[in-house]
């Protein structure tokens, strides 16, 4: 394969994993706390390319162009009151900690509930860590107040105070879903208590606004374009090679 065409099926491959990147934040951008993927690149030629070059068994290959990692932008998202005591959002770097179905979940709040049970959870049912052994128990029909610290009081009583963590490497978190990363009992140990406060009424947007997603989807499709069009010009010229060889042998 030519190097022209090498390149830019190379590039290919990397606007199409950029492009399940955008996709997975747009459709993401209405989930409160998300927080969005981001990608950066580098280039890349194999060892055994390399080598044959140097030893003159074959042509020298180009660099081609790669994802080389995914990582989250834990930036802060804007924060918009809804004036609903169930909305909790988190303003600065931190976490709170729910009980995900396999293992403990960082989240940076969204919309809670009491179960019948009085247990606080998000609303999938995922339990909230507070720094008390003991988690919180709440009547389910009476309001809770929720402090900046994440002290819970109901009836002016305290409940227990919810646990607010530093956030980790960006690089080490695996989106589990929308806003949820899932999180091994040691890395959770190891995480130290955030200076984050918790606002109550209040809901974190996505830090990838539609504008921003919008401007760049269009960038990429056009990346895209071009290098179809590399890739078709690459096919032409080895189709006039081979014919034009062809011709001359005859």
């Amino acid at each position: 394969m030519d190097p022209l065409t090498i390149t830019a099926a190379s590039g290919l491959r990397s606007r199409i994993e950029a492009l399940d990147l955008l996709a997975n934040n747009m459709a993401n951008s209405s989930t409160a706390g998300y927080k969005a993927g981001r990608e950066s690149y580098n280039t890349f030629l194999t060892e055994a390319a390399r080598q044959a070059a140097a030893l003159g068994l074959a042509p020298a290959q180009p660099l081609s162009p790669v994802v080389e990692n995914q990582w989250v932008d834990l930036s802060q998202g804007s924060l918009t009151m809804t004036g609903d005591p169930f909305d909790l959002a988190i303003s600065g770097p931190g976490f709170l900690i729910a009980d995900g179905p396999a293992g403990p979940l960082l989240t940076r709040g969204g919309p809670l509930q009491v179960g019948p049970d009085g247990r606080l959870t998000t609303r999938e049912g995922y339990e909230i860590h507070t720094l008390e052994p003991r988690r919180i128990q709440a009547d389910p029909l009476l309001p809770l107040q929720i402090g900046a610290d994440g002290t819970v009081l109901q009836r002016d009583l305290p409940l227990g105070r919810l646990k607010i963590v530093g956030p980790p490497d960006s690089r080490t978190l695996v989106r589990r879903q929308g806003a949820y990363f899932p999180l091994d009992v040691d890395t959770l140990k190891q995480l130290a208590p955030a200076q984050a406060e918790l606002r109550q009424g209040a809901l974190e947007s996505a830090n990838l606004g539609p504008a921003e997603a919008a401007i760049r989807l269009v960038h990429v499709l056009r990346q895209f374009e071009t290098l179809q069009k590399a890739m078709q010009i690459g096919g032409e010229m080895n189709r006039r090679a081979v014919e034009e060889i062809a011709r001359v042998q005859s």
